[in-house]
């Protein structure tokens, strides 16, 4: 991904609170375009550098049940 994408997606967000996140989060699947899929990259890469071991492991594993074939 772009470094210029995470900044101007950061940009964006910044200073939102968790209700409008939920609602860009929301929204992003709701259209299912696939230009919306970086942001969310963005967000899971954020969130995922300020998890804990223990909340890493927690969402891997619920991710994982996801794709269960």
């Amino acid at each position: 991904m772009d470094f210029q994408i995470r900044q101007a997606i950061t940009a964006n967000v910044t200073g939102s609170d968790a209700a409008e996140f939920q609602d860009i989060v929301n929204d992003a699947i709701a259209r299912g375009e696939e230009h919306l899929l970086p942001g969310l990259g963005v967000f899971l890469e954020k969130w995922w550098n300020g998890a804990s071991e223990s909340e890493r492991s927690e969402f891997s594993q619920k991710l994982a049940k996801q794709f269960v074939s």
